[in-house]
């Protein structure tokens, strides 16, 4: 529930929502259970969970009438994972599966995207409801069959598995808000740093854009989680701090007058053309009107780091330093960063464990 908060995870297109989120913690748990893990085991753990969520995901997006949340997928990852870590039988970890997604939380997404809680996507008890599946077939319940993994209309979904790599086609998020905000406040911090154009300066701010991020209207965010669900906000506070993380999103930054102002600036336009091309792609297009008559135009621009340019390895640990800085003391970032980056090298992957809850 802490990593959905922050809004700054990985993603994936297809499904419209977020893996890791609830297979990190479920991996990590699951360090607990049985013998030691080594780093490669752990990976190997995590690259099964993605692939199962993923296809699930696409699976449901597929055969269900409305579009729920992450924790409706990611729930049967997180089940196979805990299913691998007790060495489950292929009838036990059928039965996982068939639990987790029966238990999983059905949730719809558009009602948290136009009502914005804590909620958010539902993958804290999409994890809880997958670790508790694992468990609970280990000890004889039963739950199967899964429908998005044995129906026929699922079929399709899991014909190239171990042939298609679905954990290569996640993405990052470089700001803390909902993705389909991102290419618009991208757009626009390109555009102020191309042509130095002063917050104070700007008369308006056009967001071309598909219609889902039109849903994102909120102007005057009372919480951080109607600030992450919001396009106009949190673009006007990306161009008066020049970056967007809790810290933008939080606290005295909701009541900026500066940000406020820029936010009642900023027009949102539904375009035919960027939702004739979503889910593929969630395209926007921002023109900047300032003061003294100038206009400046993105263009089509897409979200930072997606899946045309992803990010390198240095703008990956710079994203971490980025967010670790305020909560852990330097030296303890630095080892933390390190052993992540070479995990796959670690013995003991439960050493990871003792450097995440240390208390130094």
């Amino acid at each position: 529930m802490t990593i959905d908060a922050l809004d700054i995870h990985d993603s994936c297109r297809p499904v419209k929502g977020h893996a890791g989120v609830a297979l990190v913690p479920a991996t990590l748990a699951a360090l607990s259970l049985g013998d030691d893990v080594s780093g490669q085991e752990l990976l190997t753990t995590l690259v099964m969970g993605y692939e199962i969520s993923i296809r699930a995901g696409k699976s449901l997006h597929a055969t269900a009438c409305d579009y729920h949340t992450s924790g409706a997928w990611n729930v049967l990852g997180c089940a196979a994972i805990i299913a691998r870590r007790l060495g489950l039988t292929v009838e036990q970890t059928r039965h996982a599966l068939g639990i987790a997604e029966y238990h999983g939380p059905r949730s719809q997404m558009m009602r948290c995207i136009d009502h914005p809680t804590m909620v958010k996507d539902g993958s804290g008890w999409g994890a809880m409801a997958g670790v508790s599946a694992g468990l609970l077939a280990g000890n004889g319940f039963t739950g199967a069959p899964a429908l998005t993994v044995e129906s026929a209309e699922a079929a399709e979904f899991w014909a190239d598995l171990e042939e298609q790599w679905d954990i290569m086609i996640q993405y990052f998020k470089p700001y803390a808000v909902c993705y389909w905000a991102q290419a618009a406040i991208g757009g626009a911090l390109t555009l102020q740093k191309t042509h130095h154009i002063q917050p104070e300066a700007i008369k308006k701010v056009r967001v071309f854009t598909f219609h889902e991020a039109t849903r994102l209207a909120c102007r005057h965010p009372h919480t951080t989680e109607e600030a992450q669900y919001s396009l106009p906000f949190p673009l006007a506070a990306a161009l008066v701090h020049h970056r967007l993380g809790f810290e933008q999103l939080s606290g005295p930054a909701l009541t900026d007058p500066l940000t406020l102002s820029l936010a009642d600036r900023v027009e949102l336009v539904d375009d035919d053309s960027f939702n004739a091309r979503f889910p593929a792609d969630r395209l926007s297009r921002v023109v900047i009107e300032t003061d003294d008559g100038a206009t400046f135009d993105s263009g089509e621009v897409r979200a930072l780091w997606d899946l045309t340019a992803p990010p390198t390895d240095q703008e990956l640990r710079e994203k971490f330093r980025w967010l670790a800085r305020n909560n852990l003391p330097e030296s303890r970032a630095a080892e933390l960063e390190e052993m992540v980056w070479q995990c796959a090298d670690l013995p003991d992957a439960t050493s990871l464990i003792t450097l995440l809850t240390s208390s130094r």
